[in-house]
């Protein structure tokens, strides 16, 4: 069975080399339901597939010979798919076993900063709507599903190296609402450096309303069948100066198995296990994607340290990706206030340039190539790899 899947390429100058690629994946067969067990195996065969072949994945955009459903996956810039063949599909059990080849395109390079994992801070998610909380007691779903993003994108992230932040509330939302953006600033600049982190996401749970889905008038004996939205925002917003880059909705929607009077336990098994659940883990996964997408490219800055001479120590290391030889552009900080007396992060560009000569998990020394003295360079001012 082939697919042919479809990409854009970003740099299509970069030199390309076809490779074919085999993978595995299984997955649990749920419910008695094979196609979609059969459907995700194949899922995370494509997926390990493209990994190895240096390419990167979000998902497809079209449907696939009955195999995968729309939107479920998607090649990106890195590399192109020209066809992909099931091999085979083993049964054992409640599992299944899919074994794919597939033919990739590898690009050499996407970006410099995809070389690097970004510091990113989850903070507290906020119900907007705390009533709607009520129906299930889920009035502690803000906080769990930051935590379960946080588990996708460990588990599955190439560019994010992420943190955590749960424990109180910010006040993001409150901020946010009233278009206060140069306290927005603060706060996203403030969290960055308290936390060491190089950019922040704030989100707000935006929907968990409960709609009654009318059964056949036939069948007035069974009752309504409930279904629950779930609408998230998120926001990312860059550490150094205060800035968003990102923003996006995302709304989904899925059976509540649950009566109206129970009490659910968001942290349970059964719950991330029903279909509600199993549509907020998808959820999760496409922002998941969308957060990989978009801080991929986006510069890797690290904070001075310590500055000696011509050395520097900085807070970036072999856990962000970073390789003795690499060589940094410095930044230093200079910020300026405006007429209207709001404060704007700037930044005087250092004629040196410093390459990478030790590195720890956490952090790595760096000296100027030419080997001249950082005058002007301090603790706190920056690295930068474009």
């Amino acid at each position: 069975m082939k697919v042919i899947l479809f990409f854009l390429i970003l740099i299509p100058s970069w030199p390309a080399v076809s490779q074919w690629f085999e993978a595995q994946g299984s997955a649990v067969i749920r419910n008695s339901d094979k196609y979609a067990a059969k459907s995700q195996a194949t899922q995370n065969a494509l997926k390990k597939a493209l990994l190895v072949a240096g390419a990167s994945v979000s998902s497809i955009q079209q449907v696939v010979n009955g195999l995968l459903t729309q939107n479920e996956l998607n090649i990106r810039a890195s590399g192109n798919v020209r066809s992909v063949e099931i091999v085979d599909a083993i049964y054992r059990g409640n599992n299944v076993r899919v074994t794919i080849r597939a033919d990739i395109i590898s690009q050499q390079k996407q970006c410099f900063p995809a070389d690097y994992r970004k510091r990113l801070l989850l903070t507290k998610s906020r119900i907007q709507h705390r009533e709607q909380a009520n129906i299930g007691n889920l009035y502690a779903l803000n906080k769990k599903v930051i935590d379960r993003l946080s588990d996708h994108i460990k588990q599955n992230s190439r560019f994010a190296d992420v943190h955590l932040a749960i424990k109180n509330q910010t006040n993001f939302s409150l901020f946010n609402q009233g278009l206060f953006n140069s306290q927005l600033k603060d706060l996203s600049i403030s969290l960055a450096n308290f936390t060491d982190s190089q950019y922040v996401l704030f989100s707000e749970i935006n929907d968990l309303s409960l709609d009654d889905v009318v059964q056949n008038n036939w069948q007035f004996w069974q009752s309504d069948k409930l279904e629950r939205n779930f609408a998230m925002t998120i926001y990312i917003y860059n550490g150094t100066n205060g800035e968003l880059v990102f923003e996006k909705n995302y709304h989904d929607f899925a059976n509540w198995s649950y009566t109206k009077r129970s009490k659910v336990d968001v942290n349970s098994a059964t719950f991330w296990h029903s279909e509600y659940g199993t549509m907020l883990d998808k959820t999760l996964n496409n922002i998941m994607t969308d957060i990989d997408d978009n801080i991929m490219c986006l510069p890797t800055r690290g904070k001075i340290l310590k500055v000696t001479g011509n050395t520097i120590l900085i807070n970036l290391g072999s856990h962000q990706g970073v390789k003795i030889g690499d060589e940094f552009s410095l930044l230093h900080v200079n910020n300026f206030i405006n007429n209207n007396g709001q404060i704007y992060v700037g930044f005087n560009v250092s004629t040196s340039k410093v390459k990478i000569t030790q590195v720890s998990q956490q952090t790595a020394r760096a000296v100027t190539i030419d080997n001249s003295l950082l005058g002007n360079i301090q603790i706190n001012d920056l690295v930068v790899r474009y």
